[in-house]
Parts: C-alpha cells; sequence; structure tokens
C-alpha cells in the first residue's frame, strides 16, 4: 500500500526503550504510539492515549522514527487499527532503509485482513475479565499467520480457563508463532500464572512486563 505524503496520524508519543513484551522482549525497539481506543478494558494502563495526542503527517513520523535507525518497531495505541491511516503507515515503516521488523499491537476488535504481510501482528484476545470480551472479533483468527502472536491478558482462574479453552479449540500454538500468557499486574501473581501453565503443561510464553518491573507506570519509557 502506497500512502500520500499528505496522510496524518494522530500520535500520543514516538519514543525508544526496550520491548517489555511479546517475542522481542528486552530488545530496543521504536514505539510509535497512537491515539484513540473504542475498548475500556478494566486493566489498561495507557487511558493517556483514549484521546488528545498531535496531528502529525506520514512523513514527519517515518522521519522522526528513522533517526533511531530502528531494528525493532512497534506501532501501538489506545488501539491503532481504529485510525484509517494505520495500514498505510506500517508498510511504510516496513519500508524504511534499515529493513526493520515491524510489529502491531492490537485489541483483535477491528480487522486485521489487507495488513502489509511482513508486520508480526500481536493479537490480545479479551478475556472475561478485561470487561471486554464481547469485542473479539473472531473473524480475526483464520488471517493470522506463524510470524504473529497471540496474547491473554489474565485476571484470574476463569479467565486462565477460558484462554486455556480458546487456546485448544482455536489450535492457536499451530496457527501463530506464539501465545502469551500475562498476569494482570497487582490482580493475578506471576508464581500462580506459571503454577497452573507448569500444572497443564500448556505450549505458553508466560510474560511479565519488563518496562514495569524496570520503570514502573511512568508513559513513554
Amino acid at each position: 500500500m502506497q500512502a500520500k505524503a499528505s496522510s496524518t496520524l494522530r500520535i500520543t508519543e514516538i519514543f525508544h526503550s526496550l520491548q517489555g513484551e511479546a517475542r522481542t522482549a528486552g530488545c530496543p525497539t521504536v514505539f510509535v504510539r497512537l491515539t484513540g481506543c473504542p475498548l475500556r478494558c478494566g486493566y489498561c494502563d495507557t487511558a493517556y492515549a483514549f484521546s488528545g495526542g498531535e496531528s502529525r503527517t506520514l512523513d514527519a513520523i517515518l522521519e522522526e522514527v528513522a533517526q533511531y535507525a530502528p531494528r525493532f518497531i512497534t506501532v501501538t495505541g489506545g488501539e491503532p487499527l481504529a485510525q484509517p491511516g494505520c495500514a498505510a503507515l506500517l508498510t511504510a515503516l516496513c519500508d524504511l532503509p534499515t529493513a526493520p521488523e515491524v510489529s502491531l499491537e492490537t485489541s483483535g476488535a477491528l480487522p486485521i485482513t489487507g495488513l502489509d504481510a511482513r508486520v508480526s501482528v500481536v493479537l490480545d484476545l479479551k478475556t472475561p475479565g478485561s470487561g471486554e470480551v464481547s469485542r473479539n472479533l473472531w473473524e480475526n483468527i483464520p488471517e493470522l499467520k506463524l510470524a504473529d502472536q497471540v496474547k491473554f491478558v489474565l485476571c484470574d482462574r476463569a479467565d486462565y480457563e477460558w484462554a486455556r479453552l480458546k487456546l485448544e479449540t482455536l489450535a492457536l500454538a499451530e496457527r501463530v508463532g506464539e501465545v502469551l500468557f500475562s498476569p494482570s499486574t497487582g490482580v493475578l501473581t506471576p508464581e500462580t500464572l506459571a503454577g497452573w501453565i507448569l500444572e497443564d503443561r500448556l505450549p505458553v510464553r508466560m510474560q511479565l512486563q519488563l518496562h514495569k518491573i524496570i520503570w514502573g507506570d511512568r508513559p513513554g519509557v
């Protein structure tokens, strides 16, 4: 998809940090956080991105990102796909001279069809404990590829059992490269979730939010 130079997106922040989650956790990454989200998950930690932001041209975004000569780029939110220009942004980022690995963090409530095949989609399936389970767009599941990742943020045992059922019935371990189970911070202890995963011998990767361990809840790090 070729983006017009005049294309604009509303941006909350662009920053360079360590990836805190998913397959490239710990890797220096440039984050492009788009403004706006139609969901209101109970455990959301980026509510500051729901509104505000700055309207920026695609060229200006690419110029700032390119200054870091990044190996990894993550487009996040809010919900990035809520902005019509997100798909063009993803393709333009993939085309940067450094040939970065580009990932998209999305709630799974909006279609992922038509995205650049080079993008690794990190699809966050919403559990009952999120308060937004009804927003899962199940038509997205057949669109997933091996380079993609599916994430579950778990609040309690009921969420865990729900996620375990989805893991099996949707054959997620065979469909994507990584299935990620993450405990909701301050709600479910990592030790408890680790015990359940080991007991059931699930083919998943348990993850903690590395950026929170290092920097707490400060935005833009």
